[in-house]
């Protein structure tokens, strides 16, 4: 027969059990500098539970990470897809209704009952203008020039995958032979942004495809004002990034709390600052002031999700035929 203390512990450990949120997420958002730590002490003081982030490599492969673990997932939440995946996200049965509301500042209007978007942001290439004084004006000028720029690979990068359907929003059909001529200029493919990113800022290319919103970050963090975004005539691509609860969760009002935090002022204060992005609600504070410094593109683009697998599957095939010449 247990004796008293022995049952005691058991309780208490199911219960903390009971109270562990899994958020599975990007290797980035979790790392020191990006927002995961402040988002776990934040939505902590407000729940009293244990959040515990699980990072995924780069987001796209959370979506290939829950396909392999099905209704078994450990994860009661994910947070990191975009809306060129979220139609293949739901497609699997494994996401419940969020059931949220939020006063939401993006550029188009969000109806998905399904996701919660956290934050937003245009694709861009990033270069050091210290080095390049004369940067491309569009996909042709870049393709022309002799420049040299790291990308991320579509299968496994949200950067990757955007880039992708970005070539295909301004070439259409063309969009194969525009990427034949653009990889000239590509040194590598990385898994993700990080390992891309990383190259850049070593000197291994002259630009790096990644946000507009990145040298907000060398500017506020850093003081440095060398790094910016080129501004591309074609127009950009927008990211909307977002969140979901997993059906078979053992914490399902857990979740559902924590969906309702992304919207709160507690989580999108901390979004511009650490995951260098725009947030999904505007701050009471408004956005640092860095903000104010970046390129505005005249023309957003963006594949509506419903239509984003099949634009996505043509859009790869491509490149994949161009890359392999």
């Amino acid at each position: 027969m247990k004796t008293l203390p022995v049952i005691a512990g058991a309780l208490m450990a199911t219960a903390a059990q009971a109270d562990t949120l899994t958020v599975y997420t990007y290797d980035s958002f979790t790392s020191e500098w990006g927002p995961g730590p402040a988002v776990e002490a934040a939505f902590e003081a407000e729940c009293g539970c244990d959040l515990e982030f699980v990072a995924v490599g780069d987001g796209a492969e959370l979506l290939s990470r829950l396909k392999l673990e099905g209704a078994r997932t450990n994860a009661d939440v994910v947070l990191g897809i975009d809306t060129n995946l979220t139609a293949a996200a739901e497609a699997t049965g494994l996401f419940a209704a969020h059931g949220v509301t939020g006063d939401w500042a993006l550029p188009v209007e969000w109806t998905d009952p399904t996701f919660v978007p956290y934050d937003w942001g245009y694709f861009a290439f990033v270069y050091d203008n210290t080095k390049v004084t004369n940067p491309p004006k569009s996909f042709a000028e870049l393709a022309d020039s002799e420049l040299s720029i790291v990308i991320q690979d579509p299968r496994s990068s949200t950067p990757g995958l955007g880039l992708l359907l970005w070539v295909k929003s301004v070439y259409g059909d063309q969009a194969g032979e525009a990427w034949a001529s653009l990889n000239d200029q590509v040194v590598t493919v990385t898994k993700g942004w990080s390992e891309a990113y990383g190259m850049f800022l070593e000197g291994e290319a002259d630009m790096v495809l990644s946000y507009t919103t990145s040298p907000a970050y060398h500017l506020i963090a850093e003081e440095d004002g060398s790094k910016s975004a080129a501004a591309f005539s074609d127009g950009h691509y927008m990211q909307i990034e977002v969140a979901g609860k997993i059906a078979s969760t053992d914490v399902p009002e857990l979740a559902d709390q924590f969906l309702a935090f992304v919207g709160s002022d507690a989580f999108q204060s901390i979004i511009p600052t650490t995951n260098w992005m725009y947030p999904a609600v505007t701050p009471v504070g408004g956005l640092p002031e860095g903000f104010s410094t970046l390129i505005q593109p005249e023309k957003a683009l963006i594949v509506p999700a419903a239509d984003a697998n099949a634009v996505r599957d043509a859009a790869l095939a491509e490149w994949l035929a161009a890359s392999a010449k």
